[in-house]
This record gives structure tokens, sequence and C-alpha cells, in this order.
């Protein structure tokens, strides 16, 4: 267990003006406080939050956040409280504990939905101070470190979710080589022998090029000699640099031999060398001299220096040829750049007087303004407050933190970073989402081309718009970035909900006209708290969905009211007459018998509430299905015409009443009829869509009676199917397994 001067000493090495006496006064608080409590490997518990202190003094952090890391589990597990960290400590480093402990609460080892909103806590918490995910990241590290004490089902959890979350989040920030480091113990828990294979691959390769080595300048080790060549090369140029090289990670070689399907001999950055000069000149110079020292691989430069990655990141990468024909990859950059690339945010941490001085407004510690990472996190936290699903938001965030980039730009000049594999519809939401929402296609470098195009570095895309355009939902299944599948998903959600606003609000018109009394959006909003909802239009939307009656937004505008028409909604009093028929009243007040009506071909129909001596038959437009409500309307020259209460046609007779019947199904337990009914798709124009549709109809007991095909646009086409099904829970059976097909971006049934 390190010692309590070991710790002084550290952090002195980087910062001489540090307060000793408060690291003194934290260590022996918090050894004290867990006392002889212990940890799953036997070690005494304060060896833990210890251990945590020597990895942020690595990342040179300030004195208030090593000695948060000391204290970061006294309050969850001791009997010490906020009240007196913050009188033995002050209110900052107290400020940090409290923050640190609810974030121990959050347990992510959890079930996604749970998940994605600790998710939500968890970056809510860092982004009011960045230093919480510094102990943060540092605490994940040392259990990671320490995991093989765990029990196995829960190193499993711990694991997947440090490989899902903390890792992808730790190179969000920056912070490559701790990332590097919690993939690859992630790595070796979730796949042991995929990990044990690549370990001694790379030791067989390291072998091999050793002994290389050693006929090349009697030395056994291929990284040092490299190291020296390239010095050697650079010193003849009359350029300084410190060059180290290293053997890329397990976990790094695993990834990238699955994501681009190659094998382990095809890598060209299984060795890696870093040459860290003085200015961004000697980068360039130094990028000329190597090149001309060794064969380049072509495609492989990547300048990052003039396009800083998002995390802040800047380097100039190069893989060239090396000694026995292995490639090798170069990345060149300065001391500054070197600071970020090892350290990320930590790097722009600034210290006076042993505290940070960047705060916003409220006392927030904030990085400066250059980092572009924390930029990232600021953004990525504001759309917590869009309303979306936990699970949206962890699908969103991963997207995000899992990211390749391409850089584009627009025909202005302006650079757009996006993940690899992103698409137009990616660039457009990633300008704007006004300008996503209305694309309607692209040009890439002058060229018409489709917004399903996948993007190259140095691609100019200008975006062609149109305002009546309403994104697609089969672009949610295409988009790569978070972002862009995020407000896909919410623009067609709101489409939804307007169309059933608008039903709701005709529906609404009609019954409060019916009803003679006055309708007006001001009245609705007099009334919200009473019918349970938010504003006026959710209140249209529930009554456009049927998920509240109009009669129920009457009574609450008007609560004297009365509905004359009482008597059809409640059961009715029935009796039979001299020929067995029940009696009941139709809503225009006509007696009528309830029985059996005959369609007009003289089968009988399962309606309950018709006069038996009228014809009947069913909207022909995607009729009515058992399990709808549904009314009856009086048609002078056809008898009776059987409509869903959601049909469009019925706004045709809302100003006469007296047409209006009300009726129900009578369906018998052993009724053997099927009912129409139609559906409209839009589908993605890949070989085999109409086959899944078809196919799922078939699967599920539907019977196809037409199909018409119309291309909406190169991507998808629109499908139109009059289909026969027993009732409405057959029919939403269909409907919802054709939702679950990737070339089925919309379904929704038609009824005109």
């Amino acid at each position: 267990m390190m010692r309590q001067f070991e710790l002084v000493e550290r952090v002195t090495r980087y910062n001489p003006d540090v307060d000793e006496n408060i690291l003194n006064k934290a260590y022996v608080y918090a050894m004290k406080a867990h006392g002889n409590q212990t940890r799953a490997s036997g070690d005494p518990y304060f060896t833990h939050p210890l251990e945590v202190a020597a990895i942020l003094t690595d990342l040179k952090v300030d004195t208030s956040t090593i000695v948060a890391a000391l204290l970061h589990d006294v309050i969850e597990d001791t009997s010490v409280t906020r009240e007196e960290v913050e009188r033995l400590f002050g209110h900052d480093i107290a400020e940090l504990v409290a923050g640190l402990t609810k974030l121990k609460k959050l347990d992510l080892v959890v079930k996604e939905a749970a998940q994605a909103e600790n998710l939500r806590k968890l970056l809510l918490a860092i982004v009011s101070d960045i230093r919480v995910l510094l102990v943060k990241l540092a605490d994940r590290l040392h259990n990671m470190r320490t995991l093989h004490y765990v029990k196995p089902e829960k190193r499993q959890r711990i694991a997947e979710e440090t490989n899902d979350i903390y890792a992808p989040l730790a190179g969000r920030m920056g912070m490559q080589a701790m990332r590097e480091e919690l993939e690859d113990l992630a790595f070796k828990t979730l796949s042991p022998e995929k990990h044990q294979l690549i370990v001694e691959r790379l030791e067989a390769l390291r072998h091999k090029l050793d002994h290389m080595g050693v006929s090349r300048v009697g030395n056994g080790d291929f990284v040092a000699t490299i190291e020296r060549e390239i010095e050697a090369t650079l010193r003849n140029k009359a350029i300084d640099a410190r060059v180290s090289g290293r053997q890329k990670a397990p976990y790094s070689i695993h990834r990238k031999t699955e994501r681009k399907a190659i094998e382990f001999e095809q890598l060209s950055d299984i060795y890696g060398f870093r040459v860290v000069v003085e200015t961004v000149e000697d980068c360039y110079r130094a990028l000329g001299a190597l090149h001309t020292a060794y064969s380049v691989v072509p495609g492989r430069i990547k300048d990052y220096i003039s396009t800083p990655k998002s995390n802040d990141y800047r380097s100039i990468h190069t893989t060239v040829i090396g000694p026995g024909g292995q490639r090798i990859e170069m990345q060149i950059r300065t001391k500054d750049m070197n600071l970020i690339a090892e350290y990320g945010i930590a790097a722009h941490a600034l210290y006076k007087d042993g505290s940070f001085v960047a705060r916003d407004e409220q006392g927030h510690v904030r990085l400066s303004a250059e980092s572009r990472a924390y930029e990232w996190l600021r953004r990525t936290v504001e759309r917590l407050a869009v309303g979306s699903s936990p699970e949206e938001f962890l699908e969103h965030t991963k997207l995000e933190l899992f990211h390749d980039q391409v850089f584009c730009l627009t025909p202005k000049g302006a650079l757009i970073p996006l993940p690899r594999g992103a698409t137009a519809i990616d660039f457009a939401y990633a300008v704007h989402t006004d300008v996503g929402n209305q694309c309607v296609g692209c040009k890439i470098n002058g060229s018409l081309s489709t917004l399903t195009s996948k993007l190259s570095n140095g691609d100019e895309v200008e975006i062609i718009r149109s305002k009546a355009q309403v994104p697609p939902a089969a672009w949610e299944n295409i988009a790569v970035t978070g972002k862009a599948r995020y407000e896909i998903r919410r623009a067609t959600r709101t489409a939804v909900r307007n169309q059933y606003a608008g039903f709701g609000r005709l529906i609404l018109q009609g019954a409060f006209a019916r009803a003679g009394k006055e309708f007006a959006d001001d009245k609705l909003e007099a009334v919200l708290k009473r019918l349970a909802r938010a504003s006026v239009e959710d209140v249209l939307a529930a009554v456009g969905r049927n998920e509240m009656k109009d009669i129920d937004v009457i009574k609450a505008v008007y609560p004297d009211w009365r509905d004359e028409r009482a008597g059809v909604k409640q059961p009715l009093r029935r009796k039979a007459d001299s020929e067995g028929w029940i009696l009941g009243r139709a809503r225009s007040g006509i007696m009528f018998r309830l029985a059996g009506g005959k369609a007009k071909n003289g089968v009988a129909l399962p309606i309950r509430g018709l006069k038996s001596d009228l014809p009947i038959r069913f909207s022909p437009n995607g009729g009515a299905l058992p399990g709808d409500r549904i009314v009856g309307i009086l048609m002078p020259d056809e008898g009776i015409v059987i409509y869903p209460i959601h049909a469009a046609a019925l706004k045709a007779f809302e100003d006469q009443p007296e047409r209006w019947l009300d009726v129900q199904w009578n369906l018998d337990a052993d009724q053997d009829m099927r009912f129409p009914a139609r559906l409209e798709l839009t589908t993605i124009n890949e070989p085999g869509s109409l086959a899944q549709v078809t196919q799922v109809i078939a699967e599920n007991d539907g019977n196809i009676d037409n199909l018409k095909m119309s291309r909406r646009s190169p991507e998808s086409t629109d499908i139109a199917i009059e289909i026969e099904v027993w009732d409405l829970k057959h029919l939403n059976a269909i409907i919802a397994q054709l939702k679950t097909k990737k070339t089925i971006s919309r379904v929704r049934r038609i009824s005109e």
C-alpha cells in the first residue's frame, strides 16, 4: 500500500505548490473512516481510494481532485456525513465527494432501461464539474484491475458496462491510454480465449522482429531499433525529436480485424511510433524526412493537425514499410499535442494556487474554452431536456461514443466531422436539424447523388431542401449518427401526432356543435388539469387516437351539460317484442330493432343495432373490423353503410346527426368471416423487400386481395395492400410483425 509521504511526493512532482497538509489530512481521515473494511481481494478497503488517487496523479490533476479521490467512498460506505466533509475540507471538495457518492449509488450494472436512465444522471453530474468524471474513470480503472476477485456473474456485467460506457467515454474525452486499458481489461474478461490468442500471436511476431533487430544492430529489441533509426533520420535533418514505440493493444487488434474483416497479418499498425517535436512546422518537416527514408503506404496519411478530432486530438498519422517489410504507423505531434493525446480533458485543467481557474457563472468547474471534448459532453447533456426515452438516449449516446471520423465540407467551406460510414442524411442533420428534416436530395462533389451515399474524407456535400418534406421513417435505419436517428424519430413522431391532433379537432368540433356548445382552444386550455393532459395538442391527439371520448371533453369544459343521447351511452333497457326482437334507441331517436342485418347479397353481417329491413354494407375503402368502434350512416338510396369511428369519410356527415346510428358488433364465438382492411407501407428499395411483406401476411394467416406499388424516391417505395383479416387484433398482429422488418420503414392502416 502506498505510504502517505509517497502520495505527497507523486503530487509534488508536477505541482510543487501543493498543499501537503490537506493531502496528509485526507489520507489519515479516509484511512480511519474505512477502518477494518476490506475488499473482495481481502485487502484493506482504503487501498482502493488510495490507488484511485495514484491513478489521478498520473493525470496531473489538481489537489482538490486528489483529496476527493481519497474521500470518494466515505459518505456512501462509512458513517461520515457530507456536512462533516465540508467542515473539515471545504465546500469545493465536499461538492466533489457528494457528486461521486450520487454516482456510486447509480450502480449502472442493471437492465438496459435502468442503465439508460442512470447514464443520464451520470452525464448530468459530470457536466456540472468535469473533475467528477476524472475520479469516476480512475475509480472504474482500479476496479477493473482487480476484477478477477469479483464473483464471475458480476464480473461479466461490470466488464460489459465498462466496454459499453466507460471505455468509450474515456476515449471521447481524449483519454486514450485509459480507454485502451479499460477496453483490454474488459476484453480479457468477456473473451478470454480470443484475448489469449492475440497475445500469443503478438508475442510470436515480437520474437520474429527481435531476431531481425539482432542481425541489424546487435540488439534483440525491434522497437528500440526503430526508435533509434527514426531519431537518427530526423537528427540528420536538424529536427529535435523524442521517439517512443508501442505495440497495439489486444482489444484494438480484435476490434479492427472484426470491423474490417481482415487477418492479423494484414494489420498495418500493430506497431506504432510516436514522434514528438517542438513546433507545428517541425511536424511537417518530420513527415517529409520520414517519407524520404521509408516507403509510404498509399492512402494512409491522416492530418489531424489541420482537422482535429472532436475530442481535441491533433497529430499527423502516416504508415510506412519498416524493416523486414513490417508496416509501422508514425504519429507526429508537438509536445502540447502529445499532452492532450495522453491526458485528454485532464490536460485542459489550469492551475492557480492549487485550484482550477475555469469556472462558469454558477461556480461550476469547466474546462478551458479550447476543449472540444467538453463541448461534445455539454451538447449531449443538452439533449437530455428534449424528452426522449431513456432507451433512445442510451442508443444515441453509445452511437456518439463509438466515433471514428471522416471530415466533409459544406459548399461554403465549413468542416463537418462525421462517423465513418455516415451518409448524406447524417451530414444534413449535422449541419442543422431543419436541414435534415427538409432534405430531399444532395450533390456530392458537384454531382447529384442519393441521400444514402456514404461519405469520404474531403467530400463537399450540398443538401437540396424542400419545406414540404417530412423525413421518412426509413431514414432511421440508414442514418449512422445518434443525432440523425433521434431527430428522424422525433420528426416522424411529430408528424403522426399532428395527424391525430387534426383528426381529434374534427371530432371535437362536430361533437361540440351537436351539443350546441362553443368549441375553442382557450376553453380546452382552461380544463387541461381536469383532462390530465399537458397541452391542447395532447387533448386533441388523445381524442384522435380514441384514447379520450369526445363526450368527456364536453363535460370537462361544460360541467353542467347533460347529454340528451345518454341512453345510447348506457347499457340499454331491453325487452322482447312479439317477434322476439330486442328494442333499442338510435342516435336519431328512432326506435329500431336490434338484430342481425342483411347485406345486399343476402349474407348476414354480425352487426347489432340495425333495422332489419334495410340493406347494409361496409364502407368500400378500408372498412371496419371487429374490435373497432363503429357507426352506421343511413344513405337514402343505399341503406346503411358501416364505418369505423376514425374514418375520415364521417366528416361529411357531421352536420347530419339524424343519419347516424349507434351500432355494435355481434360476433359468435364460432364466427367464420374475414373482413377487408387496407394498409399503406413504405419500404426501402432493396432486393426481397416485397417478399418480406407478403411473407409476414401469409405467416400470420392474412389474405392479400390487391396490391399496388409506386416509387416514392430512389431510396423508397410506397405499397398499398388490401387484405382480409379476422378482426382488429389480427390486423394489429400483422402490422406489429411488419414493423419489425428492417426494410419496412412505415406501416399504417388506411380508413377513408
